[in-house]
């Protein structure tokens, strides 16, 4: 893929220095055609070094300027070959530096450049795209953002309250030791930065590690992953963050890339749905286009057909590279080649593995239905309860629940679903069902189509003042295979706001909503639709001891009883989209 294709031959320069409006200097590699003229721009800006970045690993360069673009990867302030001090996420949008409104207009006025500026990359290098919208770089003119967040802290440092804690912890050791001298300003051979670099491999082993901060291998390197624990609400701190806040900034066509097995899909959503309805113009509203694929998070996810242990098919694969040279060759070179006319929604459904598109999000011909947590046994199941599902609301009278105990000490471990680390995507969960409720529905006689928004109503209670609801939902194959579909989590105290938690009250069954995001998948004739509770999933999510203290500070906690109530008074319930 790395191979140029194109009718260019390309030439490549390192580390262009790119000054920023304090002075401090930052690097760029670019690579444009070998030929006089003037060319539009593709710009990824990341922190994981611009010779080794997703664009790069990938030969995004080599690629693009062949077929006519200049493409330039910069690393971000304080990254590798660039100066100043990194900070995630921090000097990219609209604060008192604004980088990258600064390399697009230094990238606009150089003399192998036609003005015309389009982003690229995903995940970080997707952030920095959306927090240069904030600024309206006057030459800007379109972003393909692959698998990036709305909020930093709703879909990257915490999920419903609880800290994504397999990722970021592993992300913090990873790309601290990737720079632990240059924080550090010493020498290549010094302790601490054997430290760190021993650090980042044994990460699985910090995982493990508490409590979750101060996380000793970077305690005196940077501040940011202290401050990340110290603000487990939702704070002021988060405001900045937040890219959200200004969706009604956005002045260019944006393409929203995702995967139902990534942990920024939420982000992928939100975004498209503020930029959608909120931006500046009916124009650029109505250019908006988010597309949806059965991927785990990866640099090239269109060029895959398998992800966890599924294999979607060819149909999967939508080209990587080409795709989104469809949508600049539009918006950069005035191609007429639909790109305009396209559907605004194009969504994988899997279980039946094809492409779909929809006029809006979420689908308008979908029909939210509950799916009731319900009496009996299903016999499909070696869980806790192996309880039923069903579309009938429960007709039981006084308190009916089923119940756990939720240990700290031993937690439920995690296995598959949309995060970044090991065995993840889609995976059997037959192994992780012992201890757990689960509720089966009967074997479907016709097919089930679920495409939207997912959502679990639980009533419950905790003899704690504060536990975590976990829920899964899986695809049951006839031969009993339990395959992950989509999940979520809330941490209790946080069920009526994530900027102000409120200690339960031990004992008293209450409502809690815990947001599964969204899939789109259809349940076969012959398979089941099982849903799972559970209080823990480490060390994906942190540890919730139970205390109502911030967890991430604290070692040790108390055994939680939990009831999920079922009865006609109190019916929890998976509320399903179904088209």
């Amino acid at each position: 893929m790395s191979a140029v294709e194109g009718d260019y031959g390309v030439i490549i320069e390192r580390n262009l220095e790119v000054p920023m409006r304090d002075g401090t200097i930052l690097r760029a590699d670019v690579w444009r055609p070998d030929a006089d003229g003037k060319f539009p721009v593709l710009i990824e800006r990341t922190p994981y070094d611009k010779t080794g970045s997703s664009e790069s690993n990938l030969g995004a360069g080599e690629y693009y300027a062949s077929y006519g673009y200049v493409t330039l990867i910069q690393d971000v302030r304080g990254r590798f070959a660039s100066d100043g001090e990194f900070y995630p996420f921090r000097d990219d949008a609209d604060g008192e530096h604004q980088d990258g409104y600064d390399t697009v207009e230094w990238a606009s006025e150089q003399v192998w450049s036609n003005g015309k500026i389009g982003t690229i990359g995903g995940s970080y290098s997707g952030a920095t795209q959306y927090r240069m919208l904030s600024t309206q770089p006057p030459h800007l003119e379109a972003q393909f953002v692959r698998q990036s967040s709305a909020d930093y802290y709703d879909e990257w440092v915490y999920r419903g309250g609880a800290f994504e804690h397999g990722f970021n912890t592993m992300w913090t050791l990873k790309h601290t030791s990737t720079n632990a001298r240059k924080l550090a300003q010493i020498g290549a051979e010094d302790e601490t930065a054997k430290r760190v670099d021993q650090a980042s491999d044994d990460y699985q082993a910090w995982l493990e590690h508490s409590p979750v901060s101060p996380l000793p291998p970077v305690a005196d390197l940077h501040s940011w992953f202290s401050d990340w624990m110290n603000h487990p609400n939702h704070d002021a701190y988060w405001e900045e963050f937040s890219n959200a806040r200004f969706h009604d900034k956005t002045n260019v066509p944006v393409h929203h890339f995702g995967s139902w097995f990534d942990c920024f899909l939420n982000g992928t959503i939100r975004n498209y749905e503020g930029m959608r309805s909120k931006s500046t113009t009916a124009e650029v509203r109505t250019s908006q286009r988010m597309t949806i694929g059965p991927w785990v998070h990866n640099p090239g996810p269109a060029d895959l057909r398998e992800a966890g242990e599924v294999d979607f098919g060819e149909q999967a694969i939508l080209g990587w590279f080409e795709t989104r040279k469809r949508w600049f060759d539009h918006w950069l070179k005035s191609a007429d080649n639909g790109v305009d006319s396209d559907k605004p929604v194009k969504l994988f459904a899997m279980g039946i593995n094809k492409w779909r598109e929809f006029d809006e999000w979420p689908p308008a011909v979908a029909k939210n239905t509950p799916f009731y947590l319900s009496e009996g046994k299903s016999v499909s199941a070696t869980s806790l309860n192996d309880g039923v599902l069903s579309k009938n609301k429960p007709r039981l009278f006084g308190e009916v629940f089923d119940e756990y105990d939720s240990d700290p000490e031993t937690p439920i471990r995690s296995f598959g679903g949309g995060h970044l680390g090991d065995n993840n995507g889609p995976r059997d969960q037959r192994g992780y069902e012992d201890n757990v409720l689960t509720y089966t529905t009967e074997v479907l006689d016709e097919p089930l189509d679920v495409t939207g928004r997912v959502k679990a109503v639980l009533h419950a209670s905790s003899s704690a003042i504060d536990t975590d609801w976990v829920v899964r939902i899986t695809d049951v194959h006839p031969d009993g295979t339990s395959m992950l579909v989509c999940d979520g989590i809330l941490r209790a105290r946080f069920k009526d706001s994530f900027e102000k938690p409120i200690a339960l009250v031990p004992h008293q069954p209450t409502e809690f909503v815990v947001d599964l995001w969204a899939t789109s998948h259809v349940f076969q004739k012959g398979h089941r639709l099982r849903v799972a509770v559970a209080s823990s999933s480490f060390p994906r999510w942190d540890i919730n001891w139970q205390t109502g203290k911030n967890n991430a500070l604290e070692s040790s906690g108390i055994v939680a009883h939990n009831r999920i109530f079922r009865d006609e008074i109190r019916p929890s319930q998976v509320i399903l989209p179904l088209l």
